[in-house]
């Protein structure tokens, strides 16, 4: 094989992986892929030594290997070209940009709180369905870089979150959901997201296929999933999205970056919507209720027959 003064410490692996009965290729590949995405950039030597190094090892290791070395190059900038295809990876280069946050718009600002004036969750201003309705529609409908403006601003607002998910619930749910997300089961995934988070079918539906991927991380922050495994979920979820090498490495660093805070906060709208959406479809049963109420009444009091008018006739009195 390749000699590996490229990667200090290699050497004595290769050396091991040579002697007969022992199979440390799968080690051979982790521990290849670590040292290259530890360093930001490569010479082309080194590029090149790793590119002919882990060709050979790829085609030669288990799945979970395989998966594991895909989920820590597929976000990692400097992966070769010919590593990408062969992992099954879009090259970012064929894809746009990535949204970057501009300026934050002045009709999404927020005051900032008084400096004396310490924040408590405890004690946060509620959110009333109706206003949590509106915010969970203004953000499902916003663009990438409106949403980062969003929960930047949800960070710093006196808005109560909702409360964090059980330590022994989130770790539980969080287990179900890895397992359904390598198996690609989306029905599955989003059935377990939303009875971990308390959500109603159809949002922790929207939730979940949103095209943008900024909503399912607010819901995995809000949970409390570990970077690594939220990493995975976008990459075997949803095959399109996690052959997108841009895609991936936009949403883990934007998941990198969010705040617990501002995630609660939308869960807390996302369900306040909900509470808002029953409330509505209440008040319309009721409303129609009270017409059809007021109908048979009137119906009913219209069938009776009228008195009638007394008329006067002389010294008899009165008579009908």
């Amino acid at each position: 094989m390749t000699r590996s003064s490229l990667f200090p410490g290699f050497d004595g692996l290769l050396t091991l992986s040579r002697r007969e009965g022992v199979d440390i290729k799968p080690t051979l590949l982790r521990v290849l892929t670590d040292l290259y995405v530890q360093a930001s950039a490569h010479s082309a030597d080194e590029e090149r030594q790793f590119v002919e190094l882990a060709s050979r090892l790829v085609d030669d290791v288990d799945d979970a290997t395989r998966a594991a070395v895909r989920a820590r190059l597929a976000i990692y900038p400097g992966t070769p070209l010919e590593i990408l295809k062969k992992l099954g990876l879009r090259p970012a280069q064929d894809e746009p940009s990535p949204p970057l946050a501009g300026l934050i718009p002045a009709a999404l600002r927020s005051p900032q709180p008084r400096a004396t004036a310490a924040r408590d969750d405890a004690t946060g201003l509620a959110m009333q369905p109706k206003d949590a309705a509106e915010l969970s529609e203004m953000f499902m409908r916003a663009a990438s870089h409106e949403r980062i403006a969003i929960l930047q601003n949800l960070a710093t607002t006196p808005l109560k979150p909702a409360a964090p998910t059980p330590l022994h619930r989130a770790v539980h749910a969080i287990e179900a959901l890895e397992m359904a997300a390598f198996n690609a089961d989306v029905e599955t995934f989003t059935t377990e997201l939303g009875e971990s988070l308390i959500l109603p079918a159809r949002v922790s539906h929207e939730v979940v296929n949103d095209a943008g991927g900024e909503p399912l991380a607010c819901a995995a922050k809000a949970l409390g999933m570990p970077p690594p495994v939220f990493e995975r979920v976008l990459l075997f979820l949803k095959p399109d999205m996690g052959q997108s090498v841009h895609t991936v490495f936009r949403l883990s660093r934007f998941y990198e970056r969010l705040s617990e805070r501002a995630a609660l906060i939308m869960l807390a709208a996302w369900r306040g919507a909900a509470m808002a959406a029953i409330r509505a479809k209440h008040r319309t049963a009721l409303y129609d209720d009270e017409r059809q109420h007021v109908r048979g009444s009137s119906m009913r009091s219209g069938t009776h027959a009228p008195a009638k008018p007394i008329v006067r006739t002389g010294t008899d009195g009165f008579k009908r």
